[in-house]
């Protein structure tokens, strides 16, 4: 079995950027109109963190601004670099990444719930960005997917995964906790919402358990069993977040737009 990971820990995570694009398309989706508020200018330097594959830093670049994207997973950043190469992407850590010249702007979709090394992620972030620069991020805020991770953590525990029940994966904070580590870092936060957003899975059939193999592979580390309890937590999630012939993830996400003073 996995050892369990603590808040200080850092997640290694090996995706696979094809069914990431894909079968998860819906994250760069929702992400369409943070760019919007984002609202990129010719010539500005905006830096992407938590690129993933690159669509939403391709989309940014339209604008004529010159965006580099971070990311800490090879293969994503090498998927982007091969589908998107007038865009330049770096593999690097949110919590190490520092650029010589600072940007205009931060961008960050559906990335930061990722890194539990959130102090570091938020200095590195006020430290890459100018005087007067913006900042504009989405991630999971508190009671992100919690019926998700509820049936998840009641089904290995059953199974006798103990360990893996106490896994700590995500940071997903409340409003108040994380505008308040930014102004501690110098932010003045502008607008934040913390809201849900029922999100609909792609496939009808295995939504969940296609959802879990995804995003939830700290949980799995060590268990063998993989199948059959994810066919278990798939079945307790029925009454709750299937209907109409679909599956839905319980999302309840956070968006900030605030400047660095």
């Amino acid at each position: 079995m996995g050892a369990i990971r603590t808040e200080t820990s850092s997640l290694t995570i090996h995706w696979n950027p094809d069914l990431y694009d894909t079968s998860h398309g819906f994250v760069s989706q929702y992400g369409e109109d943070l760019v919007a508020l984002l609202k990129p200018q010719q010539g500005e330097r905006i830096l992407d963190l938590g690129c993933g594959s690159g669509q939403l830093t391709h989309e940014i670049s339209l604008s004529g601004a010159r965006v580099t994207g971070i990311d800490n997973s090879e293969s994503m950043i090498k998927k982007a670099q091969a589908t998107y190469r007038n865009v330049q992407f770096v593999q690097a850590s949110a919590t190490e990444y520092l650029s010589v010249l600072p940007f205009d702007a931060v961008f960050s979709n559906a990335a930061l719930h990722w890194i539990l090394e959130k102090e570091k992620a938020v200095a590195k972030m006020a430290a890459n960005l100018a005087t007067g620069g913006r900042l504009v991020l989405e991630m999971g805020g508190a009671g992100n997917v919690a019926g998700i991770t509820t049936a998840l953590k009641q089904t290995l525990s059953t199974y006798g995964y103990t360990h893996q029940a106490h896994t700590v994966q995500w940071y997903f904070p409340t409003l108040g906790a994380y505008c308040s580590l930014l102004e501690e870092h110098g932010f003045r936060v502008n607008f934040a919402s913390h809201f849900d957003r029922e999100t609909e899975l792609k496939d009808n059939e295995n939504g969940i358990k296609d959802w879990l193999r995804m995003f939830a592979v700290s949980y799995l580390d060590g268990v063998t069993d993989t199948d059959s309890i994810l066919e278990e937590v798939q079945q307790r999630l029925y009454p709750t977040h299937f209907r109409d012939g679909k599956w839905y993830a319980d999302y309840k996400r956070l968006r900030i737009l605030a400047t660095k003073n």
